[in-house]
């Protein structure tokens, strides 16, 4: 294991208001790369905003707004992110849920390969 210094320790990260966490298990078991960039956004905001149970209240136009989504995009964001149990929603009330123990579905992670290629090849190139 590498050992760990924190770097600059007038600027340790504190929890003093809002709570948000993305457990490790997002990354290690798939959850990241199976999510779209929009997904991802829309995810990553919910979990920001959230309390310690997972609740929000943001609205559509509120989110749209501060993530420059437009209605199609946050709508199929949210009904996917609903899909991979990840989030709940009940029509004003957001849920981050705590992450299901069923990895995400491989073939959703192989559609996204190609293009995570195209990407790697690119870096190599410059």
């Amino acid at each position: 294991m590498i050992p760990k210094k924190v770097l600059n320790p007038q600027r340790v990260r504190q929890i003093n208001g809002g709570f948000s966490f993305i457990p490790h298990r997002f990354v290690l078991d798939g959850f990241l790369a199976a999510l779209g960039q929009k997904e991802l956004l829309l995810y990553l905001f919910l979990v920001v905003v959230s309390d310690r149970n997972g609740l929000s209240f943001y609205s559509y136009d509120s989110i749209c707004t501060l993530l420059e989504l437009n209605l199609d995009e946050y709508i199929a964001s949210r009904n996917s992110l609903i899909e991979k149990d990840l989030i709940a929603f009940d029509g004003s009330l957001f849920q981050v849920l705590d992450l299901p123990q069923k990895r995400p579905d491989r073939k959703k992670r192989q559609a996204r390969l190609p293009v995570e290629q195209l990407i790697q090849q690119t870096v190599k190139g410059f």
